[in-house]
């Protein structure tokens, strides 16, 4: 008899393992779910590279009643965003992850100036895209967004993500109570810990770096060896993820694909988290009460690097 090569079996084992690795997020992403985003008129030109708009939603949808008196949400969402971000790949260099504060004092098209989260309360990710894309100068090319229910889910299925906490947390507000220090938390907790803000001392800019450092956490989580090789968990995790979101009408694999990648490369430490500079966090306004108001000059220059395609100078707007 002809004998076996055993490379022959390692590399039937490897094209197996592909197979199984891209199987799975074709068949859990086939039924996501598109909302349509893209401005209509007055947009501004394509910039280099891809810009997604990440938003989070107080939706309930997929909340247990348990999780929600736990959370202290309440059984309706306003519609509001608790999370407005955007995520810049750039044709090279390193990707760039940009928190938006939720309070800030920005012209919505259509309507007065107002915080900018009243803009999705208002017109939903259109209006939300239209107001980024008329504040910014910059393009949006796709969209992602997530309720409270779908971050718990993609939370849950990862077996929960370590923080954390520099000291201890008590906010009545957010129903969360933390002693300092590494943790495991589960998708509830992580809810409750990035949502905070009233026993913070930075307030709504804390929280803003605490989403960047839990979507980097689940992105290096989501990678390891222990969650791709293991099949539940693998198929599990997809399949929150894809029932958690909600992508633009033309937000597909395109854009997809290298998100993924960016927020590997983020999680590694090889990107950049930053928030649109800000020059009053307390601005007194008439209509809207105490509201964000961006550093105007240093934000139109992050921006305009940004238009430019080039991500290398962006340092500069850490804190």
């Amino acid at each position: 008899r002809r004998r076996r090569h055993p490379l022959r079996w390692v590399l039937l084992a490897l094209a197996a393992l592909v197979a199984y690795v891209v199987a799975v997020p074709v068949v859990a992403w086939g039924g996501l779910e598109h909302v349509a985003y893209a401005p209509t008129a007055g947009r501004p030109a394509q910039q280099p590279g891809t810009l997604l708009l990440l938003a989070g939603s107080d939706s309930r949808e997929g909340l247990t009643s348990q999780q929600m008196h736990d959370l202290g949400t309440g059984s309706e969402g306003g519609n509001v965003s608790d999370t407005i971000m955007l995520l810049y790949l750039p044709p090279s260099g390193r990707p760039a992850l940009i928190s938006i504060p939720r309070d800030s004092y920005l012209p919505i098209p259509g309507h007065s100036k107002n915080k900018i989260n009243a803009a999705f309360s208002i017109g939903g990710p259109r209006l939300l895209a239209q107001t980024v894309e008329q504040a910014t100068g910059l393009r949006i090319d796709g969209y992602l967004g997530i309720g409270f229910g779908g971050f718990v889910s993609i939370i849950d299925a990862l077996g929960g993500i370590e923080q954390c906490p520099p000291t201890d947390i008590n906010d009545d507000g957010a129903h969360l109570v933390l002693k300092k220090g590494c943790q495991n938390m589960d998708g509830v907790t992580a809810l409750k810990y990035v949502r905070y803000r009233h026993a913070d001392p930075l307030g709504d800019l804390g929280r803003a770096n605490r989403q960047r450092a839990m979507i980097a956490a689940v992105a290096k989580k989501a990678a390891t060896p222990l969650t791709i090789l293991n099949p539940v968990t693998y198929y599990q995790l997809n399949r929150a993820t894809a029932s958690a979101l909600k992508a633009g009408t033309d937000t597909g694999p395109l854009q997809l694909a290298p998100a993924v990648w960016a927020f590997l490369a983020i999680s590694r430490g090889d990107g950049l988290t930053l928030t649109v500079p800000v020059g009053n966090v307390d601005l007194q306004t008439s209509n809207a009460g105490s509201a964000v108001q961006w550093d105007a000059e240093r934000a139109k220059s992050m921006f305009a690097m940004i238009a430019r395609g080039d991500t290398s100078q962006l340092d500069q707007f850490k804190k």
